[in-house]
């Protein structure tokens, strides 16, 4: 038996560095050499050193107190960030479950029975213990907790990737509330010029200058504008309730005062092609889901070596409880097992056939996802670019708009022309003015957009490492730094 066990010891020490899998690398992703949209735009200038990057509060950088308060509390209350911290947290579990297969399970199953033979009874009292181990011959544990590590750090990655979507989301909608309000202020400037206009028409048809036609249209005018102040209204009040829910409080709860856009979006550093791999939680969560499937491959080709199990199982049995646990009462039984799957026509084939395909899968969506990334940021260049362009010209329209406005009611009061040529100018003007707002409104949510396309200033390297989590799996406190840091923490 001693001889057995040496035996199988020695084998289970020199197949320890046995082991199998494909060895993981980084897949390769196309990066261009320059981002096509920075080509003769003066607006936005590359990132150099990387210093100028965004960090840490992005939101910061349009200067907007109301704004900031908010994001604050996206990071405390947002139950989108709070679940996937959650979330993060049973990943990292699972590491220290697949860990825990690296030692022995011991275990205790005491009894009592009792027998009759001829009319007496005999009685039996036992308390073993049981020790198995399955020693990681082939590097089936390793594998397991470096597919564990690499999923616990998808998870962190899912979660900052999270936190971003919310925090450019309420900053889209907050911007779009502030357009909101400066286009119920234009709204109120126009309704009272409507009316001014309403009690003109009035004056002149009561003195037979202006006929009913002049009247009647100048109270539809009138109507139709406040009718459109109600629907910015509606708009901005579920914008508000979107902002609450996003902060993680009842629509109720929270009030936002009249706001308004202070000015153009300001520059935002775009960083090299290059580091975009490294700056988006995105592309992370996906480059690990690539090391966690090369992980899987290699369990799959584990399933074609033996399995080596050692057991032991001492204790102590007796007739009576009295002479228990005393030394001539010992007992022990040890000894190893392998086990090997001969035929299974099939089964591991296919399975290791799957787990490559899925490796194959998870390749090819790191690439769109890489791929999809540089489409965004140059879509959101390409949109600052062309929105600032086309702000300037409507500026222009609203200028020329308003002085055709103020000629046309110099003609209308003079007497030279109908009052239908004045609501035709007044729409124009009117159109104009919001378009203008609209279109700055777009420019910041573009500029969000970017920001969220650059990563907002999330970096590769405050991912979690391997070592940290599986620290903080096992609890220690001495090793718990950068890990995805709790919502609210």
């Amino acid at each position: 038996m001693k001889r057995h066990w040496k035996i199988a010891l020695l084998a289970s020490l020199l197949c320890s560095g046995c082991t199998i899998g494909p060895r993981y690398q980084r897949p390769v992703a196309q990066t261009p050499a320059a981002l096509k949209s920075m080509a003769g735009n003066d607006q936005w200038k590359m990132a150099t050193p990387s210093d100028g990057l965004l960090k840490g509060k992005w939101w910061e950088i349009f200067g907007d107190p109301e704004l900031n308060r908010l994001e604050e509390l996206v990071n405390v209350n947002n139950q989108n960030v709070k679940q996937a911290e959650a979330q993060f947290r049973a990943a990292r579990a699972l590491i220290l479950a697949n860990h825990a297969n690296y030692y022995p399970t011991i275990g205790s199953s005491p009894s009592i029975s009792d027998s009759y033979v001829e009319k007496r009874a005999n009685h039996s009292f036992s308390l073993p213990a049981t020790a198995t181990w399955e020693p990681d011959l082939w590097g089936r544990v390793r594998l397991a907790v470096e597919g564990a590590v690499s999923n616990a750090q998808v998870s962190a990655a899912d979660l900052e990737n999270i936190r971003l979507s919310q925090q450019a989301l309420l900053a889209t909608d907050y911007f779009l509330l502030a357009a909101q309000d400066m286009q119920m202020n234009l709204l109120s400037d126009t309704i009272a010029a409507y009316e001014k206009n309403l009690q003109l028409a009035i004056n002149r048809h009561a003195g037979g200058v202006a006929s009913r036609t002049d009247l009647t249209l100048a109270q539809t005018q009138l109507a139709g504008a406040r009718a459109q102040s109600t629907e910015m209204h509606i708009a901005r009040a579920q914008d508000e309730h979107a902002i609450a829910v996003l902060t993680g409080q009842p629509p109720a709860s929270l009030t936002i005062g009249a706001t308004k856009i202070a000015g153009p979006p300001p520059p935002i550093p775009v960083a090299v092609p290059s580091q975009l791999l490294e700056r988006r939680p995105d592309i992370a969560a996906t480059e690990r889901q690539v090391a966690a499937a090369n992980a899987n491959v290699g369990l799959a080709e584990a399933a074609y070596y033996p399995t080596l199990t050692l057991s032991a199982t001492p204790g102590f049995i007796a007739t009576n409880l009295a002479n228990l646990v005393t030394y001539a009462s010992r007992s022990w039984s040890a000894g190893p097992s392998l086990s090997q799957t001969l035929f299974d026509f099939g089964r591991r084939g296919a399975a290791l056939e799957s787990t490559q395909a899925a490796y194959d899968a998870t390749v090819a969506s790191y690439r769109q996802t890489v791929l999809s990334a540089f489409q965004e940021v140059e879509d959101d260049l390409s949109n600052l670019r062309y929105l600032a362009e086309e702000a300037v010209h409507e500026q222009e329209a609203v200028v020329a708009s308003q002085e055709a406005l103020s000629l046309e009611m110099d003609r209308y009061r003079a007497g030279t022309d109908s009052y239908l040529n004045v609501i035709t100018t007044q729409i124009i003007a009117l159109g104009d003015q919001q378009t203008a707002i609209t279109i700055l409104q777009r420019r910041m949510s573009a500029a969000v957009d970017l920001v969220k396309a650059l990563g907002g200033g999330w970096d590769a390297s405050t991912l979690p490492s391997g070592n940290a989590l599986r620290s903080a799996a096992l609890g220690d406190p001495k090793n718990t730094q950068n890990v995805a840091r709790p919502a609210g923490k």
